[in-house]
């Protein structure tokens, strides 16, 4: 694992997620690949969950309504997304969070941007991940299904435009064969869409 932050020669930033206090670091992300479990759950969520789950809550409530609403098969998909919510609450020191759960299927939030969050947390378990680059740089890195990434908002104590790393939802309306994107945001309870 890399343990620095910027490192702009190479395409990923792999370290330990509580180096995203270092006021240089502005993205961290965790190489993993999903089992054959995970990947059936997330399937099978694809072709018979909800379209959307989105709530806000203690790590409890969020374990609750998930529970009540899982499709046959999915239980490993909600145990590591869940395991992924603990973490993150962990980090942003939070006592509730935003869990939003999606299925997309068409181009979502195509510009590149930064959140109005203090930290955001993304997993694709389907589909092309996240998107992101440097705002002072053209070049684009694509995060592969099942990596975890951690984002700096403009809302993180200190962030500032220098260095900052913006992100997007990848294009998919162009691709040869129509994809699904099942896409696991985490983040501040107030986000954008709890209102």
């Amino acid at each position: 694992m890399r343990q620095s932050c910027p490192t702009r020669p190479f395409s990923t930033i792999l370290m330990p997620f509580q180096n995203i206090d270092r006021h240089d670091c502005f993205i961290v992300q965790q190489e993993r690949h999903l089992g054959q479990d995970i990947m059936q759950a997330a399937a099978l969520w694809n072709a018979h969950g909800p379209a959307l789950f989105l709530r806000r809550g203690t790590i409890e409530m969020l374990e609750s309504a998930l529970q009540a609403l899982l499709p046959a098969g999915t239980q490993a998909l909600a145990e590591d997304a869940l395991r992924l919510a603990r973490r993150y609450k962990r980090l942003s020191g939070t006592p509730e969070i935003r869990f939003r759960l999606e299925k997309v299927s068409h181009d979502s939030c195509r510009r590149f941007h930064v959140d109005h969050v203090p930290l955001r947390c993304l997993c694709t378990y389907t589909g092309p991940g996240v998107q992101w680059k440097y705002a002072d740089s053209d070049t684009i890195h694509e995060t592969p299904a099942g990596w975890i990434t951690l984002l700096k908002g403009r809302l993180y104590p200190g962030w500032s435009t220098k260095g900052a790393v913006l992100h997007r939802s990848p294009p998919i309306s162009d691709l040869p064969v129509p994809v699904t994107r099942l896409l696991l945001t985490l983040d501040h309870p107030d986000a954008c869409g709890m209102g």
